[in-house]
């Protein structure tokens, strides 16, 4: 285990010890003073630090020219406080023997699983990433992510790894001409659906995110498959096809199917001033044995214990605060999201729909829709502060008892950059559980109250 002061050492030590990765700037830059990002080093990526914020895919601009075979590392960890307080009205449900004789050693004694967990302000454990880069070629680089101490995990384990191919290495016309517009990407990836992947926070990596948490229905995962886009002058498409699954598997054929996903979009800088997204994407499974779109992420929520009984543990209820609708087995999802960029102000909306089932095949679809928006603004030289406030809604069908619940958080943000790779945020959130059977814990749940958080990527 990798306990707070261990993981901050680790990180402190790796910190002096690695050579840290930059990307072209795209945002937060201030030409008036010493730079404190790092140099470019590898072609094609997304920068780590500051400079990575309001880049979604990674840049068609290469970033800088290719001279030669290179091995670059990049880290981002996080530490939280938290102050959070919760309640709800459901019914006390008991497990165990109904009246233990007191001398009998075998006997249990009633346990509420409806009982909330108990919780005071204090750390919780940090998070933390660690990002292997390397060029093997023109335009070709290789990305491993891995997770040192995660909420769900707190070994290291690692998150994904691809390649990624934006040139080609064959000296073609007709390819040279298409790899001005193409992007490959094969092996175990983030899968490309939706836009507000790009915004989250991902375990130790939250400078992306203007807020501490992310959606409520959380469309994450890794899978292993092969990506193509396609972008020219602001118009962008995407097609992708994975094993629909977080882990690679070939067993039990009959009751799997591949994932197909699809995105459209149009992402362009119409002035100095004005920056306007708009993506739809479509994701598409018939059948999996366990389909991760809404479960993928292994690291696990930002709010920690929120609506959890008593006997809960940090990394085996690690969703706390998120809603599955638990699609094991079909889904179909779509997703909208509009951006908008001027000067300071920022703009972020979705609308999703999905709809599934989990096995066995006689259990009925359901659908269960999610809407967000976001208002962000940022100011002072190199936009170094900020605040931000994000409504967001899910309702629908859970299946069970839980046939129209609606669940509905509001926050209320604002971090300031110290460097390029520096920052630190607040967070205020109160999240409100309605239309859940009285036997739920969630019932008349309700969480609230603040998280700060300290975040370093380089």
């Amino acid at each position: 285990m990798m306990k707070t002061t261990q993981g901050l050492m680790a990180l402190s030590l790796l910190g002096m010890a690695i050579a840290p990765v930059g990307a072209q700037p795209a945002v937060n830059t201030d030409s008036s003073k010493t730079p404190t990002q790092a140099p470019v080093s590898i072609q094609y990526l997304r920068a780590t630090d500051a400079r990575g914020i309001n880049v979604f895919e990674a840049p068609k601009e290469a970033g800088v020219a290719y001279t030669g075979f290179k091995l670059a590392w990049g880290a981002a960890f996080t530490q939280q406080f938290q102050g959070l307080t919760h309640e709800n009205t459901a019914d006390s449900v008991f497990v165990g023997a109904v009246n233990p004789s007191p001398g009998n050693a075998g006997s249990v004694a009633n346990t509420n699983r409806n009982r909330l967990m108990q919780m005071g302000n204090g750390f919780n454990n940090a998070t933390a990433n660690l990002y292997m880069h390397a060029q093997l070629a023109k335009g070709i680089r290789v990305q491993l992510t891995s997770y040192l101490s995660a909420r769900h995990h707190n070994e290291t384990w690692v998150k994904d790894g691809f390649i990624q191919i934006d040139d080609t290495p064959i000296d073609l016309p007709v390819l040279n001409t298409l790899m001005k517009y193409a992007t490959l990407k094969i092996g175990h990836f983030e899968v490309n659906y939706g836009d507000f992947h790009f915004r989250r926070t991902d375990n130790g990596q939250a400078l992306y995110n203007p807020f501490v948490g992310n959606a409520i229905m959380d469309a994450f995962t890794t899978e292993v498959g092969a990506e193509a886009q396609l972008r020219h002058k602001g118009l962008m498409g995407v097609i992708a096809i994975t094993n629909g699954e977080i882990r690679g598997n070939t067993v039990r054929p009959a009751d799997r199917a591949p994932a197909l996903m699809a995105k459209l979009g149009f992402d362009r800088q119409l002035n100095t001033d004005l920056r306007v997204r708009l993506t739809g994407s479509v994701r598409t499974q018939k059948s999996a044995i366990s389909n991760t779109l809404y479960s993928g992420d292994r690291a696990g929520s930002r709010y920690y214990y929120v609506l959890e009984n008593d006997k809960a543990t940090e990394s085996a209820n690690f969703t706390s605060g998120n809603i599955n609708p638990g699609f094991s087995d079909k889904g179909n999802s779509y997703m909208i999201n509009p951006f908008v960029k001027f000067q300071g102000l920022e703009l972020f909306g979705m609308y999703e729909s999905a709809k599934g089932r989990s096995a066995p095949d006689n259990n009925p679809e359901r659908q269960v829709k999610q809407y967000m928006a976001e208002a962000v603004y940022r100011f002072l030289p190199g936009e170094k502060v900020y605040v931000g406030a994000r409504w967001n809604s899910v309702e629908g069908d859970l299946g069970g008892l839980n046939k129209d619940v609606t669940v509905r958080r509001n926050n209320i943000a604002a971090g300031w950059f110290i460097t390029q790779s520096l920052e630190l945020k607040g967070e205020l959130v109160d999240q409100r559980y309605t239309g859940f059977a009285r036997t739920d814990i969630r019932n008349g749940g309700r969480f609230k109250g603040f998280v700060l958080e300290a975040i370093t990527a380089f």
